[in-house]
C-alpha cells in the first residue's frame, strides 16, 4: 500500500485528518523521550498520523529514542512523516532518505528548491524502492516565507512568469509526491494551490494554533491533513486539545462549501 493510501486508511479509521507535530522545547534526552513517549499514548485516538522534526531526532538519536517512538507509532497504526526538508545534492539526498526510511519513517519532507536532476529524483526513487513517501515542501507557513516561495520566477520550459509556489505546485504533480505541504496561516494560497493540485495531491497545512493558522480556514481552503504541534505538546491537557483540533475540523469538513 502506498503511503498516500496509508494516510486515508489512518485518517478514516481515526475518524481524524489531524496530524501530531511532535515539538517539544528543549530539555534533557530523558525528560523529551518520557514526555514524548506520554503524549504520544495520550492523544494518539485523535490523530492519523504524527510528524517529528529535528527537535527529538538531534537529542535522542535516530536509531536510539525516536526509533522506538516511531515503533510506539507505528504500534497504534499512525504513519510517521519526518520534517527533514532534504534540500542537497541527490548522492546526499539519497543517504539521507535511506537514514530515515531505516530507521521506520514512512515519509520524508523536502525541497523543491533543489530541482529533479541529481536533486530529488534519488530521493523519490529510494522512496519507490521502499514503499514509503515523498512531501514537497510548497509553501512554508512562517511570515518570510514569501521572500523565496513567493517570488515571480520565469519558466524555462514555457517562458511564463509564475509565483515560486505554483511552479513546485506543478512539480509535486508532475514528480508524482504523496503531499504537498502549505502553510495554514496563509489559507488563500491553499485555496489557490488546490485548483492546480486538486484532489491527486493531498495538502498538509501546518502553523495552526501557535503560528496563528485557523483550522476551519484551512479546511475551507482545501487542506486535506492539519499538522498541530504546540498548541497540542505544551497545552495544559494535550489529548483534550487534539481533540478539540479533530472536532473542529470534523465539523468544518461536513460543513465545507463548494468552493475548493
Amino acid at each position: 500500500m502506498s503511503f498516500k493510501l496509508r494516510m486515508e486508511a489512518a485518517a478514516e479509521n481515526a475518524r481524524s485528518n489531524l496530524v501530531l507535530a511532535l515539538d517539544l522545547p528543549p530539555n534533557t534526552p530523558e525528560k523529551l523521550f518520557a514526555t514524548s513517549k506520554n503524549l504520544l499514548e495520550t492523544v494518539q485516538p485523535h490523530i492519523c498520523a504524527v510528524k517529528f522534526n529535528r527537535h527529538l531526532i538531534l537529542p535522542l538519536g535516530l536509531f536510539d529514542g525516536v526509533q522506538q517512538l516511531l515503533k510506539q507509532a507505528q504500534n497504534h497504526g499512525l504513519p510517521t512523516i519526518m520534517d527533514c526538508k532534504i534540500n542537497d545534492i541527490g548522492n546526499t539526498n539519497r543517504i539521507i532518505a535511506e537514514h530515515y526510511f531505516q530507521a521506520g519513517f514512512d515519509a520524508v519532507i523536502a525541497n523543491p528548491f533543489v530541482g529533479w536532476e541529481e536533486g530529488l529524483h534519488p530521493v523519490f526513487e529510494t522512496a519507490d524502492q521502499m514503499n514509503r513517501g515523498v512531501i514537497l515542501l510548497v509553501y512554508m507557513s512562517h511570515k518570510g516565507a514569501w521572500e523565496g516561495y513567493g517570488q515571480n520566477v520565469v519558466t524555462k520550459k514555457t517562458g511564463k512568469s509564475l509565483r515560486q509556489y505554483e511552479v513546485f505546485a506543478e512539480k509535486a504533480l508532475a514528480w508524482g509526491a504523496d503531499g504537498a505541504v502549505v502553510g495554514a496561516t496563509y489559507p488563500e494560497k491553499i485555496r489557490e494551490l488546490h485548483s492546480i493540485l486538486t484532489e491527486k495531491v493531498p495538502i498538509y497545512s501546518p502553523g495552526i494554533g501557535a503560528q496563528g493558522g485557523n483550522i476551519e480556514a484551512a479546511v475551507r481552503s482545501g487542506s486535506t491533513y492539519f499538522i498541530v504541534g504546540r498548541a497540542i505538546t505544551q497545552a495544559e491537557n494535550p489529548s483534550q486539545a487534539a481533540e478539540n483540533f479533530k472536532r473542529a475540523a470534523n465539523m468544518a469538513r461536513r460543513n465545507r462549501p463548494c468552493e475548493v
